[in-house]
């Protein structure tokens, strides 16, 4: 897998105590990577970092992003082969009432990032990831490119879209003949298990189907591009191992050195109301239209293209919208407070990940 890239190489992983942080982290462990991870407390009790037990497997730092000594510190003590940015504050409605946080994490922790790798002597492949609502988004029935403009109505996405800004700024202002190679990776809507956080609607049907009530849903017809969380991060790591790789040449390094989504074919850009109803085949339940005119505003329409990923990347999905939510409910229903699940289940759906892009024939699965 991945060319065998990440074997015996050391990983500088932010955000591996969250969601897609861990999952990241268990998948380059099995790659046989050394990690070290950076990042805050876990945010939710119990979280899927604690339950995989990530903590006995890595070196593990709880630190803040916004503290640039500290994220300097780090990645120089681990000079590694690897980097991927993760750490976000990553919540829309969230980020409403807390503006300032959401800057300072993800624009300035994104900042302090660069500023390390600036100083990084060594060579090094660097995925920052943002976010496909860093677009301008004018709810059209239009699949965005790297190319279109960025922007963000609400401080989540504009602050993911800044956050871009300043990548791009770095790589051409510092890194352009630094040893350090910079790409940023925008990924769709992700769900999997182990995902606990508010206000995300995965983790609201889950509570809701636990305590054999309702489940609350804001916006039944906006539609988002779903994806398991496999695809994006097997976007990252061949993104990476695609930096590194000694026989492509410098041209090419520089169509890599550059923003990339991540996202599903189009027949996963679906509504929420289509994705509860297909959650809800594997736990049977109901649901509750609870839409609010004076909500804080939510895009209504989002897609993305992933031409590029598949033209430069060869990169392509491996699961479709049917198998992402039943892999998400089977993680769910077979875990529940089980740790041991919990290990076990998501080494399996890795595995069974992996043997599906090796049976299409993906890239970055059949070298």
């Amino acid at each position: 897998m991945f060319a065998n890239l990440f074997q015996g190489k050391t990983v500088w992983l932010s955000g591996h105590t969250g969601f897609k942080g861990a999952w990241l982290a268990r998948w380059l462990l099995k790659l046989g990577a050394r990690v070290h991870g950076f990042a805050q407390p876990p945010p939710t009790t119990p979280s899927v970092f604690a339950q995989l037990g990530i903590e006995q497997q890595i070196e593990h730092e709880i630190a803040d992003l916004r503290d640039l000594d500290a994220v300097k510190s780090s990645i120089h003590r681990a000079q590694p082969h690897f980097v991927f940015h993760l750490a976000a504050q990553s919540l829309v409605r969230y980020s409403y009432a807390h503006a300032p946080e959401t800057y300072a994490t993800n624009i300035m922790g994104t900042v302090h990032v660069l500023e390390a790798l600036r100083s990084l002597n060594l060579p090094c492949a660097a995925v920052m990831v943002t976010t496909d609502k860093c677009y301008e988004n004018r709810e059209l029935e239009y699949a965005y490119t790297e190319d279109d403009a960025l922007g963000g109505y609400d401080p989540y996405s504009s602050s993911k879209a800044g956050a871009e800004i300043v990548i791009a700024a770095y790589r051409r202002s510092f890194l352009a003949q630094s040893p350090v190679r910079l790409a940023s990776a925008r990924a769709g809507n992700v769900i999997g298990g182990g995902d606990r956080a508010l206000d995300r609607i995965v983790p609201d049907c889950i509570r809701a189907l636990q305590r054999g009530e309702a489940i609350p849903v804001r916006n039944p017809r906006a539609t988002r591009p779903w994806q398991h969380v496999l695809e994006p991060l097997s976007g990252y790591l061949w993104l990476a191992a695609a930096l590194t790789r000694p026989e492509i040449v410098e041209q090419e390094q520089q169509k890599l050195c550059s923003a990339f989504n991540f996202g599903p074919e189009k027949e996963a850009n679906r509504n929420v109301g289509e994705l509860v109803r297909e959650l809800l085949k594997h736990w049977p339940g109901r649901w509750d239209d609870q839409s609010n005119p004076h909500a804080p505003h939510e895009a209504k329409l989002l897609m993305l293209s992933t031409a590029k990923a598949k033209r430069v990347l060869h990169w392509q999905p491996a699961w479709n919208f049917e198998t992402a939510i039943a892999k998400t409910m089977e993680w769910y229903r077979g875990v529940n407070e089980d740790s041991a699940a919990a290990e076990i289940l998501t080494l399996q759906q890795i595995t069974e990940y992996e043997a599906a892009a090796r049976a299409a024939n993906l890239a970055w699965a059949s070298h």
